[in-house]
């Protein structure tokens, strides 16, 4: 049995530890707005992890995308004027559910290793396949994204070749958008660009011309295919291992 009184007692304790805390945070962020600051909004999880847009059922409770920054936060659409997508030069994806560009050989294991592919929390292994279009430009579409973010492009340091997918294959059929059912998801092939590897290190790389042409030619075919430009590329692990692209 439980001890009504006894739990009251306890969370009344806590609430009175809390209460300070506790704000009209809509008014705060408004005000701030109307003062001429710059708020930064930080999301979590991923686009296809979003309950009502991901790849159900393999998503997540909540909505993870641009548009449940204004349920959350109390601002409106109107008030967002930046949205940036950040994208790992190439997929992942934790546990179950479709994946069409997934890597189930040694390239695949190659990512993992090089690029730490293991939860922070959980250290649960990642799964890893190369960059897709097809996803990138649906996200760019129910996000609104304005600009992309990429991360991780020094992970392909030592291939010899990178794959781009650019679209999907049913039968005869090719798909340019992301299909609406998982059961069509989980039987496409996809249509890949081949690119040449670039075989250096892009650690030391902090403006956009010491790219190597061919690293270039890879950001390139991204922004041409999802349709917004890319503003951030990162080629490194620590804070400072990025450029200013475009």
């Amino acid at each position: 049995m439980l001890d009504v009184d006894a739990i009251v007692e306890q969370f009344s304790v806590l609430a009175a530890r809390l209460a300070p805390y506790v704000g009209d945070t809509v008014s705060e962020l408004h005000d701030a707005m109307a003062a001429g600051h710059q708020l930064l909004l930080e999301g979590a999880q991923a686009t296809f992890l979003d309950l009502d847009h991901g790849t159900y059922p393999y998503v997540t409770s909540s909505n993870p995308t641009s548009g449940g920054a204004c349920v959350g936060t109390g601002l409106g659409p109107r008030d967002i004027d930046r949205i940036v997508g950040i994208t790992k030069a190439y997929t992942t994806r934790v546990g179950s559910g479709p994946f069409p560009t997934e890597l189930l050989d040694e390239l695949g294991e190659k990512l993992v290793d090089i690029g730490r592919e293991f939860g922070t929390v959980t250290g649960r292994r990642r799964r890893p396949g190369w960059i897709d279009c097809v996803m990138l430009r649906q996200a760019v579409r129910l996000n609104s994204l304005t600009e992309l973010a990429l991360t991780k492009l020094d992970v392909f340091d030592t291939f010899e070749q990178v794959r781009v997918c650019v679209g999907y294959r049913v039968g005869d059929t090719t798909l340019s958008n992301y299909p609406d059912r998982m059961e069509l998801l989980a039987d496409v092939e996809p249509v890949y660009v081949d690119m040449p590897g670039w075989n250096q290190s892009l650690a030391a790389v902090r403006e956009p011309g010491q790219l190597p042409v061919q690293a270039q030619d890879f950001l390139r075919l991204v922004e041409s295919e999802v349709g917004v430009p890319i503003r951030i590329v990162g080629v490194g692990a620590e804070r400072d291992d990025y450029l200013l692209w475009s």
